[in-house]
């Protein structure tokens, strides 16, 4: 049942998208299709354009009272999103509602970006949470990036919040190579450390990476025209 987690976003529907890009057969889109929009309507709060981690978080609050919205777990929704719309054509029929969820998910994540470039756990309640988290934080710097690769973004809004997310990512890459701040397994915003480094974080940290490269490639090349 894939609307009971919104980490599945990021897993299945992307191995969906690349099953259709792969033979051509429309009834993987069409199944991803209809399993997404149904975990839409389970988990996506349509005022804070963000998703709870799963329907048992729907009732639960931050210490401050405002809904609980994981950020990792929204880094895997906003990076299934953009994973899938690279392989969705252009003429799928629900095409443009992927793309309204992805500016939607943009946008609301783009104002609660921290001063120091990086998304703490709780994405409503930072003060709750003393540390950034590295993998959610690489999720949205990979997703935002994309959607100005692809003209899905405007550059002047987002360009400055993927450069300052990006800085704030390799603030986290520490002397001996390891990427830390990141959060370990779990189901919604916990504790961990600086030291902190899991795999996952690396995996989302290289994504973000790949697209910030073709960013400043482009860049480069507009500067240099």
């Amino acid at each position: 049942l894939l609307w009971w987690w919104c980490d599945a976003l990021f897993m299945a529907p992307p191995v969906l998208s690349e099953l259709y890009a792969a033979d051509r057969k429309i009834s993987y889109l069409d199944f991803m299709d209809r399993e997404w929009w149904i975990t839409s309507g389970k988990l996506y709060d349509p005022v804070n354009h963000l998703f709870y981690r799963d329907a048992s978080y729907l009732n639960k609050r931050e210490p401050n009272g405002k809904p609980i919205f994981w950020s990792r777990g929204n880094g895997w929704v906003i990076a299934g999103l953009a994973r899938v719309l690279s392989e969705m054509p252009a003429d799928y029929p629900s095409r443009g509602k992927y793309v309204t969820q992805f500016r939607q998910m943009a946008s609301a994540i783009a104002a609660l970006q921290g001063s120091d470039g990086l998304w703490r756990p709780g994405l409503l309640d930072a003060e709750a949470y003393p540390l950034p988290e590295v993998s959610g934080s690489a999720f949205y710097t990979y997703a935002l990036a994309y959607g100005i690769n692809r003209g899905l973004l405007d550059r002047a809004r987002y360009l400055p919040v993927v450069q300052k997310a990006w800085a704030g990512l390799l603030s986290h890459v520490y002397a001996d190579g390891r990427l830390g701040c990141i959060q370990p397994v779990g189901a919604a915003p916990g504790a961990y450390t600086a030291a902190s480094s899991y795999v996952f974080g690396v995996g989302a940290y290289l994504f973000a990476g790949s697209e910030v490269y073709k960013l400043s490639a482009a860049i480069s090349k507009r500067s240099a025209g």
